[in-house]
């Protein structure tokens, strides 16, 4: 009888030990550990398993259900139980195991029985040249698999030869792939519900059908019928492309082996369950025997296969931790369902970088790639106005503009108010600092709003500087020119500090049209002289900055106390203030002292490093 140990498993990050803990010891989430049970071999039938391709070995593994309906060209070609039945119909789907042991994928093992032993193991000894004398007249060399049983030099086997890869039909997608899909390889594509990833990967799977080349679309979700209507309306009807609408891992596997296909998509890993493995579909025994039926068949078959992954509420992907690391690529397809923006990134990639970034838009008919994107995160309006700054990003090779937004308001709370959208909070918390120590901008009692334009992202510390030129020129009333862009991290002393690939940002603004850049004046370019439409403007601190842009004018605001819609709430405020000013030994607000017509007080005054800035009696 075959030994059982005892382990235990974290459904979150895939922890195994032999122990169980309240709090796994690798993420430290509680309650996540629970007991996994798993047959051992003895190391003497170990050493006879029988040598089976690894095709049949997934197949026979998984395939212990009954198959689904699975359509092509519009016409069913099977069409038998259906398994989506879920947990409950457990026992029913073991009592007709017997007979889908009886497909057409298992009946040549069926006609050798005599040669395997209950357990399933080669009665005769392991023969080495029959074995190589197999791989070498079609056995496992029709798989790639001549060499599995021995080592080979890293000189061999086409190193050199440039591996050629399968476009999807869309740039942004095969740039974020690494140049387009590798052979044999496994791409996790995770995302929101709603966001658009079936509709992504079924115009793949039409343009790549388009091309003349088989496609097989295998869904979890969806019946046949919700399949078609969505490939009708984003123009993916192609008599290559097959559907497939099953919940068993043995039905998909069959159906990669049996038609070969060029591209294999599975919607989704969660849905799809294996007999194999105890517990309910999405649980973190179910995905990962899903995910090793599917990477086993297709790196044997060298089929590339898309599978589809769900997310939780906290935007991490679902299931089991060892699902990323098992697949070749990892890729999240993220956006705000409020707009039809849509960005692709690559988290993992063994076949390329992991810092590329797609840029999609959702239309009516589908979805449409945008080659480029540099329109989409400013606005289009010319006219001049205050608190706004430009910088630009890079997501992966490619460099975007960011067009920056800073309101600032008089703050009637005891703590005042910091809003962000697409900004990083706490870093606003030290550039407010810097403002006030460094550049005599006081914003310490302002509610501050800051955002960025359709979503966009600005939490590189390059964009510093930009998000300090705009609150300072929403405090100040001056705008900055649109066709000036800014560029630097903003060190604690004030200090302006380099930032990595300026000059891939800086050739994008001069492609753009702007025509005058500020850059860190400690950074050094290859080539500033091809720079002939853009001036550079090199700043050392974030005073310098501020006095090159002109943003210490003074502004004249209306004066609240005299607006009868906001002067009850203002003079409450103050009063309020100026009470908490008394019990803690500060002197109190005044209606002189809080006027909000007075002048910038830096406006007409030179700075000195030692001065210190009066707003108005409040203490801070």
């Amino acid at each position: 009888m075959a030994k059982v140990s005892r382990t235990y498993l974290c459904s979150e990050c895939g922890w195994s030990g032999g122990q169980w803990y309240g709090r796994c010891p690798s993420c430290g989430q509680f309650n996540t550990i629970s007991e996994y049970h798993e047959p051992k071999l003895p190391k003497v039938l170990t050493s006879r398993r029988s040598r089976e391709s690894a095709v049949e070995a997934a197949i026979s593994r998984a395939s212990h259900g009954p198959r689904n309906d699975v359509w092509a060209n519009g016409k069913p070609i099977v069409r038998e139980a259906d398994t989506r039945s879920g947990s409950s119909s457990s026992s029913r789907t073991r009592s007709t195991s017997s007979l889908a042991r009886g497909t057409s994928a298992l009946s040549d093992r069926a006609q050798r029985e005599g040669q395997y032993d209950e357990n399933g193991f080669d009665r005769a000894p392991f023969d080495r040249e029959a074995f190589t004398a197999q791989g070498q007249t079609g056995g496992l060399s029709e798989f790639g698999l001549e060499n599995m049983s021995d080592a080979v030099p890293v000189t061999q086997g086409g190193v050199d030869k440039q591996e050629p890869r399968l476009h999807t039909g869309f740039s942004e997608f095969d740039r974020v792939l690494g140049g387009g899909i590798v052979p044999g390889e496994v791409a996790l594509i995770a995302g929101e519900p709603g966001i658009g990833k079936s509709t992504l990967l079924l115009s793949t799977a039409g343009n790549i059908a388009n091309a003349n080349l088989t496609v097989l679309y295998i869904s979890g979700e969806e019946s046949l019928g919700q399949i078609r209507l969505r490939a009708r309306r984003i123009g993916a009807m192609s008599d290559n492309l097959l559907l497939a609408s099953t919940t068993d891992l043995g039905t998909a596997l069959m159906l990669m082996e049996k038609y070969r296909p060029a591209l294999a998509i599975i919607d989704s890993v969660q849905t799809i369950t294996s007999e194999e493995s105890d517990g309910i579909s999405g649980g973190t025994s179910q995905v990962r025997e899903v995910t090793r039926g599917v990477i086993e068949v297709s790196k044997a078959l060298n089929i590339p296969s898309f599978v589809v992954g769900h997310v939780t509420k906290d935007g991490n992907i679902a299931g089991p931790r060892t699902l990323e690391h098992l697949v070749d690529v990892v890729c999240q397809f993220e956006g705000d369902t409020r707009t039809a923006l849509r960005l692709l990134r690559a988290v993992k990639n063994r076949f390329g970088p992991t810092d590329e970034v797609g840029c999609f838009d959702m239309v009516d008919e589908g979805i449409e790639q945008v080659t480029d994107p540099s329109g989409l995160f400013i606005s289009s309006d010319d006219q001049l106005t205050d608190g706004t700054c430009i910088t630009f990003t890079m997501d992966g090779h490619r460099s975007m503009p960011i067009e920056i937004q800073a309101l600032t308001t008089a703050s009637v709370l005891p703590s005042p108010r910091r809003a962000t959208n697409g900004v990083d909070a706490n870093r606003i918390a030290m550039l407010v600092a810097v403002l006030y120590k460094h550049a005599r901008i006081g914003l310490l009692n302002k509610d501050l709003y800051i955002s960025t334009i359709a979503g966009a992202q600005a939490r590189e510390p390059s964009c510093d500087l930009a998000i300090c030129m705009a609150l300072a020129s929403a405090q100040s009333g001056v705008a900055i020119v649109r066709t000036t862009a800014c560029f630097g991290e903003v060190s604690l002393t004030g200090e302006i500090r380099a930032v990595p690939r300026l000059e891939q940002r800086l050739d994008e603004a001069q492609r753009l049209g702007f025509t005058q850049a500020l850059i860190p004046v400690h950074q050094k370019l290859r080539n500033p002289g091809r720079y002939t439409r853009l001036q550079l403007v090199r700043v050392s601190s974030v005073r310098d900055a501020v006095h090159k842009l002109s943003l210490r004018a003074a502004r004249q605001k209306a004066d609240f106390s005299g607006d009868s819609g906001e002067s009850g709430e203002s003079a409450q405020g103050a009063n309020a203030r100026s009470t908490r000013a008394h019990s803690a030994g500060a002197r109190p607000f005044t209606k002189a002292s809080t006027s909000a017509t007075e002048p910038d007080q830096w406006a007409s005054r030179e700075f000195s490093p030692n001065a210190t800035p009066d707003f108005g009696g409040r203490a801070e």
